[in-house]
């Protein structure tokens, strides 16, 4: 039966499976001589990933191997395998439950290309940073070869490239729209999102002999249907998003019709009337919420195909826009999309977990360091976060162009206090490297510890896809005072010498909180704190969901004041994003000028990558707003797709490099602005070229027209003598 219950079992409730009569394995094996030691003859679940295996909180694999292995199952590690071959897979035997597949931390794509498609030369997750030790399209390439492996065993596939591709989606690396990774992979189950919840009831439920096949509608999961359950009602979502008539929107989120309060007994119209008059009014509670929670509950959505997706941009859009919307786990409803004659069911997002479920998730008996067939191989990401501390997961920031949502979501779940200081002990205690320094404190934000909406009923029933774009929402707690709290227990800590924060910084909701920022500048900042205006056009603004430049100008107050009473020297680094969806050449310009107004001078750029399932990916692809609802007959934004003009807002951010003088001379000239040109404090470029800089084929000039393109992950730096006032 479709499973409807928002109240999930806890997830350390379970009876262990026998195995766990074995005890604890100071490191999951990775070979057969390993499990001999352990006493094993077999793997009952084995878990095969594109990173080489850290066993670390931070790094999935290891991460689900001990949850599970906290369960009492035996489990294996096939760390970065030969893909080209089937010898690989089969070197811990056949698995008694399931193989799980993941890419990685990383999506492959983004992991070997650069936001030009270009190699890259490295992998921070593999030893020595070599490169190429997993193949693209990670998650499918692995499933294929388990397949061929053991024909028999199911195989569940999760992680982020998963998680962003279980719908059809546009593909930035073959410029096409893709099926949902379930049937490129043919894999029998897809988890996303943080999966904790859906692997460890999946595991169980195998164990007691149920097939994979019959395991449906479980939330965070996506598998096919052979029919529609009889006590479902299917809505289409062209009835509440319809690509027609442009309409005023109520907010940038939604566009519903007027409530309709007719007493309709029908399932899926009555959901039509009612729904979004609980969600598009979330402070307005109305009593209808109990029937409108049961109507939900039996209501899936259907979205266009994938044939229909794949040949038209506008539905594309669209469907983006349904699935966005489908996002809260106390409101989301299934979504059904159709691949030729295959229906792939797509569930509601998990349940988050409690605080204290994440405490027994990151408390589990991690060695926290790489496996020990590495030697004394460095592996990169591991270094960078082996003495840093997650203390919270998800982000109700919505950046557009950002999957942190779409993967993790936006409820903030919080680690406790207590362990967290007693993961930072351990670090101090038993780490052989660790000089008194917590690099990090933090998460996907820095600063979203234990916010949360201020009513839970309002939480369950709002469907706003960010809780601080156009303004932080009233109805958003933004006290900092556990944060603050959680800072100086820290770093009183006998050992502790300092503390970084070295987390994306919310800055528009650290001006909420003066006594956060003057905690934060005082003592948690090492001379330069990175944050992420990402532009300063209102135009593009917009577009990324982010705060204007008026919150970094108040932000910056109070870190220039505060340092200054602290006695310190500090600067801020500021992040910018070239080439998102809506910029155009006088919108990078613009940011140039702003740039060098305020003397800063950026050695490395990011560049818009069109991540799947992102809001500003289906912007990309359609041409359209999509915060907006899509019709055929909106405004085209500016998309720059064209390498010339993608370069040139590259080049923009990098106003000060001397080899792309040339290039941007030229543009300007096109653009009108040769008044920008000279050698004076208020020219952006001078008219002269310097020796050992002359005009290269890269960067000759170009007649460029006003279309667009594609933001690496790869971090801006700034030199050090450049500062921020």
């Amino acid at each position: 039966m479709p499973q409807s219950s928002i109240t999930p079992p806890n997830l350390f409730s379970y009876r262990k499976y026998w195995a766990h009569r074995f005890g604890v394995a100071s490191q999951l094996p990775m070979s057969r001589a390993e499990m001999d030691e352990l006493g094993w003859d077999s793997c009952d679940i084995i878990i095969v990933s594109g990173d080489a295996y850290v066993d670390h909180p931070s790094f999935g694999m290891a991460l689900i191997g001990r949850m599970l292995e906290a369960q009492g199952f035996r489990i294996g590690m096939i760390a970065q395998p030969d893909w080209k071959n089937v010898k690989d897979f089969q070197q811990l035997g056949r698995p008694n439950l399931f193989f799980g597949i993941t890419s990685g931390n990383m999506d492959s794509m983004v992991n070997h290309y650069t936001s030009d498609k270009k190699i890259r030369s490295n992998d921070a997750y593999t030893p020595n940073g070599e490169a190429a030790k997993r193949p693209d399209r990670a998650t499918s390439v692995y499933s294929h070869r388990c397949r061929e492996a053991f024909k028999d065993v199911p195989i569940i596939i999760g992680g982020i490239e998963a998680s962003l591709r279980r719908i059809a989606h546009y593909d930035y690396w073959s410029d096409t729209v893709r099926k949902s990774v379930l049937l490129d992979s043919k894999a029998d189950l897809l988890l996303f999102g943080n999966a904790e919840r859906a692997i460890v009831d999946v595991a169980h439920r195998l164990a007691k002999g149920e097939k994979i096949q019959d395991i449906k509608f479980m939330r965070g999961t996506a598998h096919f249907i052979k029919e529609i359950p009889a006590d479902f009602a299917v809505k289409d979502s062209t009835d509440f998003d319809k690509p027609g008539a442009i309409a005023p929107p109520i907010n940038p989120y939604q566009e519903e019709p007027p409530c309709d309060k007719s007493e309709s007994t029908n399932v899926g119209a009555t959901l039509v009337a009612l729904d979004s008059c609980v969600d598009n009014n979330a402070t307005k509670v109305a009593p209808t919420i109990p029937l409108i929670k049961t109507l939900r509950a039996k209501t899936a959505i259907r979205l266009p195909s994938y044939e229909t997706v794949k040949n038209d941009p506008i539905f594309y859009a669209h469907a983006s826009r349904v699935m966005h919307g489908e996002t809260n786990p106390y409101n989301a409803r299934p979504l059904i999309q159709k691949h030729s004659d295959r229906e792939v069911w797509i569930n509601p997002p998990p349940i988050p977990l409690s605080t204290p479920e994440m405490d027994g998730v990151f408390d589990l008996p991690y060695s926290r360091l790489p496996h020990k067939s590495y030697g004394g191989a460095n592996v990169p990401a591991f270094e960078m976060i082996q003495h840093s501390v997650n203390i919270m997961r998800g982000c109700f920031g919505g950046c557009s162009f950002c999957s942190i949502t779409e993967h993790e979501g936006r409820i903030i779940q919080s680690r406790s206090e207590d362990s967290i200081i007693q993961e930072i002990e351990a670090i101090r205690d038993t780490s052989p490297a660790f000089t008194g320094h917590i690099s990090d404190l933090g998460g996907p934000t820095a600063n979203m510890y234990r916010l949360a909406c201020k009513d839970k009923a309002i939480e369950s029933a709002c469907r706003k896809l960010s809780c601080v774009y156009p303004g932080i929402c009233p109805n958003l707690n933004t006290d900092h005072s556990s944060l603050i709290k959680l800072y100086r227990r820290a770093r009183s800590l006998k050992g502790i010498k300092k503390i970084f924060i070295a987390s994306g910084l919310r800055y528009d909701l650290a001006v909420e909180s003066p006594e956060y920022v003057k905690e934060l500048v005082t003592h948690h900042v090492g001379g330069y704190l990175k944050i992420a205006p990402e532009h300063t056009e209102k135009n593009v603004l917009s577009r990324m969901m982010k705060p204007g430049m008026g919150t970094y100008d108040r932000f910056k107050e109070m870190f220039d004041r505060f340092s200054k009473e602290a006695g310190k020297e500090q600067y801020l680094i500021p992040y910018f994003i070239a080439a998102h969806p809506g910029t155009t050449d006088e919108d990078m310009l613009q940011l140039a000028l702003w740039l060098k107004r305020n003397n800063f001078r950026a050695d490395q750029v990011q560049a818009f990558l069109p991540s799947p399932m992102s809001i500003a990916t289906a912007m990309y692809h359609s041409g359209k707003d999509t915060l907006k609802k899509v019709t055929r007959d909106a405004p085209n934004i500016s998309i720059p797709k064209n390498i010339k003009q993608r370069r040139l807002q590259k080049a923009f951010l990098r106003y000060h490099d001397p080899k792309l003088w040339d290039l941007l001379r030229q543009a300007l000239k096109d653009m009108g602005r040769a008044d920008l040109i000279g050698n004076g404090k208020h020219h952006l470029i001078p008219s002269f070229q310097p020796k050992g800089f002359e005009t290269t084929e890269k960067t000759q000039p170009f007649k460029t027209k006003y279309t667009d393109f594609g933001k690496t992950k790869s971090k801006p730096t700034f030199s050090k003598k450049l500062r921020s006032r």
